[in-house]
Order: structure tokens, then sequence, then C-alpha cells
């Protein structure tokens, strides 16, 4: 009769630091749907994408985001 190989699973070691990058991407997700309309008030263009986008960087209003609301 044939032997079952087993195989050994062992934790993964990145399931900690990914649970933490996924709460940090809902907190900023939840933020800019917080500052979304404060900041759509004083830039009646920018998008939710383009504001979330800001959030994701870190930058409010990083360079980037003045060039995509003036196309």
């Amino acid at each position: 009769m044939k032997q079952k190989m087993q195989y050994a699973v062992q934790p993964r070691q990145s399931a900690p630091q990914s649970n933490k990058q996924v709460e940090e991407e809902i907190r900023n997700f939840l933020r800019a749907l917080d500052s979304y309309p404060a900041r759509v008030a004083k830039e009646p263009r920018l998008s939710f994408q383009q504001h979330l986008c800001s959030i994701f960087a870190g930058r409010a209003d990083s360079p980037r985001d003045q060039r995509a609301r003036r196309q």
C-alpha cells in the first residue's frame, strides 16, 4: 500500500502585517468618506476617486491632484 504524503503547514508570517494593511486601507476609506463633503464644497470639480487617492497618498493637496483637477 502506498503511503500518503503529509505536508507540514506553517502559519503565514505575513498574515498579521496584511491584516494591518487592510485595517489601514479601511480607515483611509472611511476618512475619505467623512472628509469628502467638506473638500468637494471647496473644490466642486473634485471626484471622490481623486479625493480617495489623495487620502491614500497621504497628501490632501498634492501637485498630482491639482494637475488631475485641471484636466
